[in-house]
Order: C-alpha cells, then sequence, then structure tokens
C-alpha cells in the first residue's frame, strides 16, 4: 500500500506507556503511516511495558525508517521530564520530523514542549491525540487542577487535536476550552481479520481483559460476580486477564469474598487469545475514551457487558440501550445473570454490534483520515 496523495512525511510519534488501547494506537497507526511510505520514528517510556510490548518494539523496530527509541518517562510530574522533553527536541533534530504526533496527556506534553525548543525555521507540526489521560480528572481536586491548567498552558503550542470520540471533543472543551487549531474526531480502526470469529473452550462464564486499576472497575466486577449463577444454580466464573497496580489488592478482595475458586488471574496476554476463554466479556469501567477492547470484542462477536460511559456507546451503536451505570454492583449482576439466563439473546445483540463496527470503525479508514490531516497541519503552517 503507498500514499499517493503527496509527498512523503517524516513523522514522530511520541507515547509514554507501552500498554493497553494507547499502545495498541500507535502500534496500529505506525504500521499503516509505514505501509504507505512514510518515514515514522517512535519514542516510548523504557521503564514500563510487558513482554508483549516488547515484542510490537522489535516489529515496529523493522518498520520505523527512524527508529525505536526508549527513555524514562514518570507517570507523575518529575525530573524525567526534562530529560524525556529533551530526547524528544534531539529526535526531532535528527529525524528532521515535519510532524511530531504526541499521544495522552505525557505523550502530549513531550511532543509540544520538545517542538518548541526546536529552532523556529526547523520546528514541525504539532499534533495532539488526548486518549482521555487529563480528560478523566475533576478540576475540584489537586491533581486535577494541576493537569487540567498544564493542558490550558500547552493548548496553544498545538497545531491539531484528534479526540477519539465525540465524548472525548466534548470533555475537552469543557475542561480545557476549544482547541486553538485543527480538532477533529477520528475514530480507532481494526484490521479485517479482527472481524473472525475466535474459538476457544470457553471454560469461563465471564472474562475481563485491561489494566488491573480501580478506574477499570474490577472491584466492581468481583462484587457483582459474587451474585451471579446460571439458570442450574452454578456460580458464575470469570477470568481476569491483565495486570497493572491494584492487582494485589483485587486478590485480596477476591480471597476476602470466598470467590478464589471462581476467579482466575491469568496475567498478561493477547485479547484475542483470551476472548477463547469465556462466552462473555465485561468492561466495568468507571472511565474511559474510545476502549479498543470494546471494539476487539465486539469485532469478534463476543456478547460484551459494557457501562455507560466516555464513548463507548458510540461503539455500540443501534445497541448503545443495552449498556449499564457505571460503579452499580446491582446492575452488573443483573445483566450478568440475564447473558447466561438467555445466552442466544446476547448473541443476537453481540451480531448486531458487530456488523455496526464492521461498518464504521476500520484501520485503512483511521491511518488515511490521520494522514490527511497531517497535510492539513503542514499546509495551514506558515
Amino acid at each position: 500500500m503507498t500514499d499517493s496523495a503527496g509527498e512523503t512525511l517524516d513523522i514522530l510519534q511520541v507515547l509514554r506507556a507501552p500498554v493497553g488501547g494507547l499502545f495498541r494506537h500507535v502500534a496500529d497507526l505506525t504500521r499503516g503511516l509505514a505501509a504507505r511510505g512514510h518515514r515514522i520514528g517512535v519514542v516510548a517510556d523504557a521503564s514500563t511495558g510487558d513482554a508483549i510490548a516488547e515484542d510490537v518494539f522489535a516489529e515496529l523496530e523493522t518498520l520505523c525508517a527512524h527508529g525505536v527509541t526508549r527513555v524514562p518517562m514518570s507517570r507523575q510530574i518529575g525530573l524525567s521530564d526534562i530529560s524525556a522533553t529533551t530526547h524528544v527536541r534531539d529526535r526531532i533534530g535528527a529525524t528532521g520530523a515535519r510532524i511530531v504526533h504526541g499521544h495522552g496527556a505525557k505523550g502530549g506534553a513531550y511532543a509540544r514542549l520538545g517542538a518548541r525548543l526546536v529552532g523556529a525555521g526547523a520546528r514541525p507540526a504539532v499534533v495532539y491525540t488526548t486518549h482521555g489521560g487529563s480528560l478523566h480528572y475533576k478540576r475540584s481536586t489537586p491533581a486535577g487542577f494541576v493537569f487540567l491548567t498544564l493542558e490550558q498552558l500547552l493548548a496553544p503550542l498545538t497545531d491539531a487535536v484528534i479526540f477519539e470520540s465525540a465524548y472525548g471533543e466534548g470533555v475537552f472543551g469543557e475542561k480545557v476550552g476549544a482547541p486553538p487549531g485543527i480538532a477533529r474526531v477520528i475514530h480507532n480502526g481494526l484490521q479485517p481479520a479482527e472481524f473472525e470469529p475466535v474459538a476457544g473452550d470457553r471454560r469461563f462464564d465471564f472474562l475481563y481483559v485491561g489494566e488491573l486499576r480501580t478506574l477499570k472497575g474490577v472491584d466492581v466486577l468481583i462484587s457483582a460476580l459474587a451474585r451471579v449463577a446460571g439458570p442450574d444454580g452454578r456460580p458464575a466464573t470469570l477470568n481476569i486477564v491483565g495486570g497493572g497496580p491494584d492487582e494485589a489488592a483485587f486478590r485480596a478482595q477476591v480471597a476476602a469474598a470466598g470467590l478464589a475458586d471462581r476467579v482466575v488471574f491469568s496475567g498478561v496476554q493477547r485479547a484475542r487469545l483470551a476472548f477463547g476463554t469465556a462466552g462473555a466479556i465485561i468492561v466495568p469501567s468507571r472511565a474511559e475514551s474510545l476502549p479498543y477492547i470494546v471494539l476487539e470484542a465486539s469485532a469478534a462477536g463476543l456478547p460484551t457487558i459494557a457501562t455507560r460511559v466516555g464513548g463507548i456507546g458510540e461503539i455500540y451503536g443501534p445497541t448503545a440501550d443495552r449498556l449499564i451505570a457505571a460503579d452499580d454492583v446491582a446492575a452488573l449482576a443483573a445483566a450478568m445473570n440475564a447473558v447466561l439466563a438467555d445466552p442466544a439473546a446476547a448473541a443476537a445483540e453481540a451480531a448486531e454490534r458487530r456488523a455496526f463496527v464492521e461498518r464504521t470503525f476500520g484501520l485503512d479508514l483511521m491511518v488515511d483520515t490521520i494522514v490527511s490531516l497531517y497535510r492539513e497541519t503542514l499546509a495551514r503552517r506558515p
């Protein structure tokens, strides 16, 4: 595949933690840009990631004309931010990047500050994709006040902002203000192979895939599981796939609730591999932007129970009325019991959602639209 729309672009992708949907997005975008003949470089944190991330980086290294570099980047504000910003500046100079695309709050900050440190004559255009990040915070909290104020201060250094969802665009407007440059909603996209059915033994009733953080509602899911059983009275089972800072707390919750024989912590796995282990997937998040796990599960035709947060309704499309309230143990338990009581109805809903996602969330559409935005951004610069 080539990009026949114009000249080859030198592009630097900047992110912090190589985990979750943000990393998946950057990897997919990098593959798509490289396939279209553009010269890409990637900058990411050196202190986070897992075996799967290392495999992805090894693949991207073969695709990126400007290579993959990794430096320490802290989740919170710290001294490493200075060295990370300097590194991005140096990579801009070394690669001759005309576009620097920052992903997430930290990646966006490094991209914008690093570009600002480059001489005016060589300064690249800066694109920022929010991926939720700072938008999950409330200004009334100390952390929220700091992060959202920083977003406002960095906004003038941004040529274009990409939102993965219309929801994210609305929240940004409310909490940060209108972006000064180009602003566009570009949904994440999936590869054609991801719409193939997933085989497996379905030995668990339910599945959770994602970071093990309280924000993701895993504690709500564990509490709900205690209230769920099949029509024959058999207690429901759960496979928890992923890792994160609150794993120990969730394991303690499972033990305290007497659910150790019904819950398995399977560690980090690829999502499609995990899909074959259960009859339905649960996404009990308290906050999201446009989560890939809902897209992936929908594309695979896996029955899904998700909360009404972020842009999930944009993925659910004609089935959006089936979403449940976040942080509601009773509602989640009722939805889980309903899936076990009527698997045929759950499968029919999943098929309807799969058809909508296939029409709306294609990877080629995502990459081509982002390339068009890059070119529009460059065209507007002096």
